[in-house]
This record gives structure tokens, sequence and C-alpha cells, in this order.
């Protein structure tokens, strides 16, 4: 019994959940978690790492990988001018731009379904000489989307720590109360 329709539909199934998360990240008001913003930066910084060493072998990929980083952090630039940030009792809030994220989840998502559906029997091959991935890595375009990603969200998660800084600093603390005036 073959069981390549069951790791087709567990990967469906996976991209699925993806897209269902990235979206509901996406739109509406959020809390700022810098606990949360840190931990993406370090993960997704190592996953960049990561793929850089896979990927410098060919000056083409590493290219694409090169401009792909540029390009999204010039997205988060733009995605950070357009979040609206809330100062509230509870904490500080924002207000991703949605269709910024929404576009970047549904690009990368679509373009590796694309990839995994045309190229899983290779990977099939490539999974029995030892590196199921390696289909992956052989397209600037999906390293440059990825790349777009990963440098869009760690300069936005970035952006979204400083800012909430200084937002922070502004913020009155719970004991300072205004002195009332003094009489004359």
């Amino acid at each position: 019994m073959s069981h390549d329709p069951y790791v087709f539909a567990a990967m469906a199934a996976l991209v699925l959940f993806a897209l269902y998360r990235r979206f509901r990240s996406v739109f509406g008001r959020q809390a700022l978690q810098p606990a949360r913003l840190k931990t993406r930066i370090v993960i997704l910084s190592f996953v960049a790492l990561f793929l850089a060493m896979r990927v410098l072998h060919s000056t083409e990929l590493a290219a694409a990988g090169f401009v792909g980083v540029a390009a999204g952090v010039a997205l988060a630039w733009l995605g950070l001018r357009l979040t609206k940030f809330d100062v509230m009792p509870g904490g500080i809030f924002y207000t991703p731009n949605a269709y910024i994220g929404a576009v970047l989840a549904a690009v990368l998502v679509g373009r590796l379904a694309y990839r995994f559906l045309v190229l899983y029997p290779g990977m099939q091959a490539a999974a029995q000489a030892g590196d199921p991935f390696a289909t992956f890595q052989r397209s600037p375009l999906t390293v440059a989307l990825i790349g777009i990603v990963i440098g869009y969200y760690v300069a936005y998660c970035t952006g979204l720590l400083a800012r909430g800084s200084a937002l922070r600093a502004q913020m009155p603390q719970p004991g300072d109360v205004a002195s009332p005036p003094s009489a004359p």
C-alpha cells in the first residue's frame, strides 16, 4: 500500500493550517508582546542563516536571496509606516496593514505549494539520494520569495519593538499623578 496520498494530505493540512494562522494574525488589532516578537526575530534569523548556508554555493541563488531580503526590509518599512498604534490602559496595541501581510503569506505559500506539487516526484527521488529539499533550493524565485518573507518579518518585528519602546517611554506610569495646583 502506498503512503503517497497520506503524505500529500498531511502536507495540504499543514499548508492550510499555516494559512489560517497567518491570515488570522494579519487582521485586526494585536497586543504588542515584546517576548513573542523577540522569539520570532531569533527563529527567523536562524532560518535565514541556515538557508544562506544552503544557497551560498550558487551566486545566482545567493543574489536572489539578498535581493529578496532587501525587498522584504523595504516592504517592512512601508508596513511600519502603515501600522496603527494605540496606547491604552491595557497596554500598547498595533493594527498591521492587512494587505501587505496577506499578500506576502499567500504568495509564499502559493509558491511553495506549487513547487511541492510540480516537484513532488523529484523530491521522492532526491529523498532516496539523501536530500529531499534539494529541489526547493534550485529556484531563484523561491529563494527570493523566502528572502522577502524573512526580511519583512525580521525588520517588521524589530520596528515594532523599537516603536513599542518609544511609546512605552511616553506612557504615564501607574504611580504618576498630576500634582494639584498650588495655592498662591
